[in-house]
């Protein structure tokens, strides 16, 4: 079976049909005002709107942004919580012409006004609250996140290789940076997201818990929604919105494996109806999703799906949707891509690599070909049946001192796979002045439940010896800590290594 093969086989073809490969997001924005248009689109739980309102609300919007009289492709940050206003802008910003950057929510003021001169914006739509952060910033216009005008404006004639959006990321080479998608890129991975086991048009509720200053809370999270004519409920307080799932009743829920541990002890504590009664879908990525995310929510009758993708690739580079064939696989590479290992390295080209880090010509030249291969740094092997795995990341191996080379994530694969386990990380360290592999072990605590913690760390080194009697001397674990305390974590939840 190939990749096309694999992932079209998933939906309806009646469905297949109505679902066209929009190259620009003027298009895509035409496209489902007309073709969902009495769907319902986005609500708060109090106030609902249609497609057709969505598309009229965006066109509106545009006339404002326009009315600005910046030159089109000028930078446009969007400074908010998952709310309406959120979606509607970045919706108004790229059909409009313009490049629009979601600033995380929890930016601070310096970093705000650091942010405004880095990337150029010319203009700043912001929250109500996050209004006094905004006090320091010269040069750029300040727009309260509810502007809109009385009557709309058509969408841009853009060109599709044009830029669409700029993502904030750690990028292939680790320091932060801004990752250029153009509007064939931003709509490669947005029509990736419609390639879920079963029917998608019209039949999900969605919750937006992830930012979406995220490329995988943007792209999948929310307009993988409005492509499949779905519902979307707005998020501007995670916490809030996790309790009040039993009212929302999500069908799918787009989330990182940190959240599905949460939801998890939830449902552990007040039962699967925490979750709302109709969750069919959960779509996890972002980090290492464990074999037993997929048992625990499998039990529960939700379809558990995940895959693999980086901000440069426009989120989406392979998917998984059986994971209990494959359950340490991060699944086939998406349809519309090349893929090829280079010395261990996955390599990808296609519609949805990125332009380049914008104003940063070095990282991007270490970081895409002159031929538009985007070298991704991870270890990956494919298996006989193009399954793709990942075997580690080139800046985390650990250098021996006899020269060879230890993939941390490789060694940390057995411990995931243990119902016990929640994250753990395997680092280099010393001990006695001497080169050692160490790790640190975050427990899943509610399995140890009304243990002493001198037997949870019996088990954990009770694990480590089990896992070293199938390694060579040279790569076995020689420093074993049980953490008390979560690690410290990025914005998508991931272990930080830093």
């Amino acid at each position: 079976m190939t990749n096309e093969e694999y992932f079209y086989s998933l939906l309806p073809k009646e469905e297949i049909d109505r679902l066209p490969y929009l190259p620009t997001m003027g298009q895509f924005v035409d496209w489902f005002t007309k073709e969902y248009a009495d769907n319902p689109a986005i609500s708060d739980m109090t106030n609902t709107i249609t497609y057709k309102e969505l598309g009229e609300r965006v066109a509106r919007r545009r006339a404002f942004i326009d009315g600005l009289g910046l030159p089109k492709g000028s930078h446009i940050a969007i400074f908010d919580r998952n709310s309406q206003d959120a979606m509607e802008l970045f919706l108004a910003v790229t059909s409009a012409g313009y490049v629009a950057m979601n600033f995380p929510a929890s930016l601070p003021e310096m970093a705000v006004v650091g942010c405004c001169m880095k990337f150029d914006i010319a203009a700043i739509f912001v929250r109500e609250e996050f209004m006094p952060l905004t006090a320091k910033i010269q040069g750029t216009k300040v727009l309260p996140a509810a502007s809109i005008a009385e009557t709309g404006v058509p969408s841009a004639d853009i060109d599709p290789d044009s830029p669409a959006a700029i993502f904030f990321t750690g990028g292939t080479t680790g320091a932060p940076k801004g990752a250029v998608l153009s509007h064939r890129a931003l709509m490669r991975g947005n029509f990736n997201t419609i390639f879920k086991p079963g029917p998608i048009i019209g039949v999900h509720r969605y919750l937006a818990l992830l930012p979406l200053s995220h490329v995988f809370g943007l792209i999948a999270g929310c307009m993988g929604c409005f492509y499949s004519g779905n519902l979307m409920f707005t998020c501007e307080d995670m916490k809030a919105a996790v309790g009040k799932l039993p009212a929302i009743k999500p069908t799918i829920l787009i989330i990182v494996p940190g959240i599905c541990d949460i939801l998890a002890g939830l449902v552990k504590m007040y039962g699967p109806q925490f979750l709302g009664g109709q969750l069919r879908m959960i779509i996890s990525g972002a980090a290492n999703v464990p074999p037993r995310l997929t048992e625990i929510f499998t039990k529960l009758g939700v379809t558990f799906c995940f895959g693999y993708g980086l901000t440069e690739s426009a989120n989406l580079t392979s998917a998984n949707a059986y994971p209990l064939t494959n359950p340490t696989s991060i699944g086939r590479v998406y349809p519309g891509q090349e893929a090829k290992l280079v010395d261990g390295e996955l390599w990808v080209k296609g519609d949805n690599v990125f332009s380049g880090y914008y104003k940063d010509p070095e990282r991007t030249a270490e970081s895409l070909t002159p031929d538009g291969w985007l070298r991704t740094g991870d270890l990956c092997r494919f298996d006989e049946d193009g399954f793709l795995y990942i075997t580690g990341r080139i800046k985390n191996i650990i250098v021996l001192a006899n020269g060879e080379n230890v993939s941390p994530e490789a060694l940390e694969e057995p411990f995931y796979a243990d119902p016990c386990v929640r994250d753990a990380m395997v680092k280099e360290d010393t001990v006695e002045g001497n080169q050692v592999i160490a790790i640190e072990i975050l427990p899943l605590m509610p399995a140890f439940e009304g243990k002493p913690f001198e037997e949870v760390e019996a088990y954990m080194k009770n694990l480590v010896d089990k896992v070293n009697a199938t390694l060579p001397t040279t790569h076995q674990i020689r420093k074993v800590t049980v953490r008390t305390e979560d690690f410290k974590r990025t914005g998508s939840m991931k272990v930080s290594r830093v």
